[in-house]
């Protein structure tokens, strides 16, 4: 029986959560190609775009992307005002927020949404 001594370094390495963290912030920064960042790590860009869906679908924003979006203000439509069976337009907090997805599509609700909820509703309406 014919056997084999594998002498080196082992392939497989343990990343922390901040490590892969940080090298998917360094992938979506502004210019930046994941064969390159991949190639640097010493990785297969495979595990960068893995790294990232686990990221997005966990709903944790990444290391280096800002958190903001551009929102344009316009005249309040009475005509389009959705009001709830028992809410008053009149009261605090009956304030609504449209969204504008990246699919064309838009997300109409209470401007005092909690941010999860907020998060939950953009990512089902842009798989939609």
């Amino acid at each position: 029986m014919r056997q084999e001594i594998l002498s080196g370094v082992e392939r497989r390495r343990r990343l922390s959560d901040a490590e892969k963290l940080r090298i998917v912030a360094e992938a979506a920064s502004d210019g930046a190609l994941v064969a390159d960042v991949a190639r640097r790590h010493d990785i297969t860009r495979q595990h960068i775009y893995q790294w990232r869906r686990e990221l997005r679908d966990n709903g944790r924003p990444l290391i280096g992307q800002p958190n903001f979006v551009a929102v344009e203000l316009t005249e309040r439509d009475e005509s389009r005002e959705i009001v709830g069976p028992a809410e008053d337009p009149g009261a605090v907090g009956a304030h609504h927020i449209e969204i504008m997805l990246r699919n064309g599509r838009s997300l109409r609700v209470m401007a005092d949404v909690p941010d999860k909820v907020l998060h939950r509703l953009m990512r089902i309406a842009e798989r939609s």
